[in-house]
């Protein structure tokens, strides 16, 4: 069954765009104007070009948002709330006469597409944004959950997403005219490529990460990070660099929600060196054939043997096992009589992380053994080692902290369906799903528009729900 709460109004997510500090904020790393080089005085203030870029994904293009600017209900209530939260600063106030869309691209190719400014105006949105989670209850380092069981106001969810472009013709494509009969390149997104989805089908455009976290409120996202992938094949390089830089700043992460783009090599740095747990599935050894067969083409789960262990019965006896991991589970494996092995998974009890001194952490797993086997509990470790490599043991590729069997994965696994969320949000606020821009600087300020936008949006939504008492404080 959907949702049966009403939607929001446009006015009620302008509101929402103008009531967010975070544009004041973002608008100071704007370049000021030279004024011993003359020229006309900006008309309005710079927080005007982060407005009208959120108002896009408000109303779905630049020529949209122009027009229902031109309303005076739309264009009053902002200069309403500008002049309610600056009441003493007149240089902040707006005029009479509503901004144009000239005003914006002006200014959007001017400062927004310059790649330091872009670079400043996002290093600034990562710290808001992180501040703004923390004030909603997310990401706290004091909050709920622990490395057994996290919570899921203190997961990271993430996703690539292909924004189609502007114009279908690839990059060489040319036409004939057919007054002169010269050729004549045909316009294109110089920045686009072919790139392969979660689904394998194949998309051309521009491909962007986004981060985000969200509280159970249904709309209560907060979009942390984003970033282009400027190759092909490139999401996971461009994921792991963003989870890099976003970390110091959400200090209560516990887990990162993304899908198998990330493989083990992604697995062992955020486990070893941003002590943080990756909740994904393996990717199949074999993917099964998309028409049902009786023997050929079945899925066929990953699987590698992962160590030996000595383990002590309860009559001072030891026993060997040999540990398997199958679809990232661990279990014990066995011959059978007709020569197959024979996999038991065993049940996690514990996950724990230790750091060393020098800042890299150290991962466990203790499992549950059968009674058969002496009961008790045996450790595994999670992260690689060099004596894995002398092995050539892909451990994190095989092994998951949390597995897609355990009884907690469905629940944090879940977040993935928010991340998918945020790019059917993002279609929709493009008009006839295709970017708003040509080139990644620009599109890249797009998207930072919409981060504003749906940020915003959640922290108006949250507010209005608190109680009286929490409002006023």
């Amino acid at each position: 069954m959907g949702s049966t709460s009403p939607g929001i109004s446009s006015l009620t997510k302008v509101e929402a765009i103008f009531k967010n500090p975070a544009l004041y904020k973002l608008a100071s790393r704007i370049p000021k104007r030279d004024r011993t080089r003359g020229g006309r005085p900006r008309r309005y203030p710079d927080y005007m070009v982060l407005g009208f870029e959120a108002l896009i994904s408000v109303y779905e293009s630049a020529r949209q948002a122009e027009a229902e600017l031109a309303h005076p209900a739309v264009w009053g209530l902002i200069r309403r709330i500008v002049r309610e939260r600056f009441p003493n600063d007149l240089s902040m106030h707006l005029p009479a006469e509503p901004m144009r869309r000239f005003h914006y691209r002006y200014a959007r190719d001017r400062y927004l597409s310059d790649p330091d400014v872009l670079a400043e105006i996002s290093s600034l949105h990562r710290e808001i944004a992180a501040e703004q989670a923390r004030s909603l209850g997310l990401l706290d380092p004091d909050g709920p959950g622990s490395w057994t069981k996290p919570d899921l106001s203190r997961l990271l969810h993430a996703d690539g997403k292909v924004v189609t472009s502007l114009y279908k013709a690839h990059p060489g494509d040319t036409r004939v005219d057919k007054k002169t009969g010269e050729v004549k390149p045909v316009r294109h997104e110089p920045d686009a490529g072919l790139h392969f989805e979660g689904d394998g089908e194949t998309a051309w455009g521009t491909k962007f990460v986004l981060m985000a976290t969200r509280t159970r409120d249904e709309r209560g996202r907060i979009i942390l990070d984003l970033e282009w992938v400027p190759k092909p094949g490139g999401e996971a390089a461009v994921a792991m660099a963003c989870f890099r830089r976003l970390a110091p700043l959400v200090p209560g992460t516990q887990g990162i929600v993304y899908d198998t783009a990330l493989r083990g090599v992604h697995h062992q740095v955020l486990l070893r060196e941003l002590g943080l747990i990756p909740i994904n599935r393996v990717a199949l050894q074999t993917k099964g054939a998309s028409t049902p067969r009786r023997k050929d083409g079945r899925s066929v789960e990953k699987s590698a043997h992962i160590e030996d262990k000595q383990v002590r019965h309860p009559d001072g006896t030891t026993r060997t096992i040999q540990l398997y991991s199958r679809a990232g589970a661990v279990g014990i494996g066995e011959l059978t009589e007709s020569g197959d092995l024979a996999f038991l998974e065993l049940a996690r009890v514990r996950t724990h992380r230790f750091q060393d001194k020098g800042g890299l952490y150290r991962w466990y797993n203790d499992y549950a053994l059968p009674s058969t086997y002496g009961g008790g509990t045996v450790s595994v470790r999670l992260h690689a080692t060099e004596e894995d490599r002398a092995r050539r043991l892909n451990r994190t590729e095989n092994v998951r902290p949390i597995p897609a069997s355990d009884p907690h994965f469905a629940r944090l696994y879940a977040r993935r369906n928010d991340a998918e969320s945020i790019n059917r949000g993002l279609v929709d606020s493009l008009y006839l799903g295709r970017a708003h821009s040509v080139g990644h600087l620009r599109q890249q300020a797009n998207l930072l528009g919409y981060a504003l936008m749906v940020n915003s949006l959640a922290l108006l939504t949250a507010g209005r729900s608190a109680p009286p008492t929490a409002r006023a404080a």
